[in-house]
């Protein structure tokens, strides 16, 4: 499922071609990502003109004269300028000089209506945009393990499973140990690498695992760089242990044994 760094390269990649466009008329195809909006989304889009282009965590938000689209691309999500290949249409947004689809094969994704001030269900600060401080109070005031806390999109938004396993990596935390025992120190390097490996993927386009490409087709490249995750077995890049894989959260979870020990609890 893409996540922050996926959702703001094509954010970035959208913006520049979106931004003062007129939607001139949409093409839907039946499928569950409208939620039950098909009709109404068909009939108000259209002559809208789109002013902003925006990330919210992992949804992508599109401002219009009266409403708000929100986008969430699910686990196969793409949204595509034409002439990009595109096999399971969705959504096709007809623009002055342009044509915007929305793809998604498995349909797990979103593309809901929202009144014009709204987001959508309200989240947690930003992962790029919350303070060092606040991040290492608000682990303090948790008992649940820290993989659950960042994938919690009400806790902190943006985060997903492949950039946690590596930025807990980075800060030598085990999944499972829970917010409150995180030290300071710890907690705020966590804070540290989080922003640096999220401001890093985005420079390199993001990840591409499966479906993952950018508003043009291309794929990200930030996958080369991964340390753990989806490396069990392998060396661990700092010590050389076997990096192992168990599950958290109904999610696959890479981690180093030996440099992400879990504490001791007295």
């Amino acid at each position: 499922m893409p996540e922050l760094p996926e959702v703001e390269t094509v954010v970035r990649s959208l913006a520049p071609r979106l931004v003062g466009q007129r939607i001139l008329a949409i093409t839907t195809t039946p499928s569950r990502v409208f939620r039950g909006q098909q009709q109404v989304i068909t009939a108000c889009l259209p002559g809208q003109q789109i002013h902003q282009v925006q990330r919210y965590g992992k949804n992508i938000l599109l401002t219009l004269d009266r409403h708000r689209v929100r986008i969430h691309l699910g686990m196969t999500g793409k949204l595509l300028f034409a002439p990009a290949p595109s096999t399971h249409p969705r959504a096709m947004l007809a623009l002055e000089d342009a044509l915007l689809v929305f793809d998604d094969i498995r349909q797990f994704g979103r593309f809901e209506l929202l009144p014009a001030e709204e987001s959508g269900p309200v989240l947690g600060e930003d992962a790029l945009e919350i303070a060092p401080a606040t991040f290492a109070a608000r682990l303090r005031e948790r008992r649940g393990a820290i993989k659950n806390l960042l994938l919690n999109q009400v806790f902190l938004r943006g985060m997903g499973n492949i950039y946690t396993d590596e930025a807990l990596y980075l800060a030598r935390i085990h999944p499972l140990c829970p917010g409150f025992l995180v030290p300071r120190r710890k907690a705020l390097a966590l804070h540290t690498s989080m922003r640096a490996l999220l401001q890093e993927a985005i420079a390199a386009g993001g990840s591409s695992i499966s479906d993952y490409v950018d508003a043009s087709g291309q794929r990200g490249a930030f996958q080369d760089r991964h340390q753990v995750y989806g490396k069990e077995g392998d060396p661990c890049p700092r010590c050389g242990a076997a990096i192992r894989r168990m599950v958290v959260c109904q999610r696959g979870t890479h981690y180093c044994p030996r440099c992400q020990r879990m504490p001791s609890v007295r």
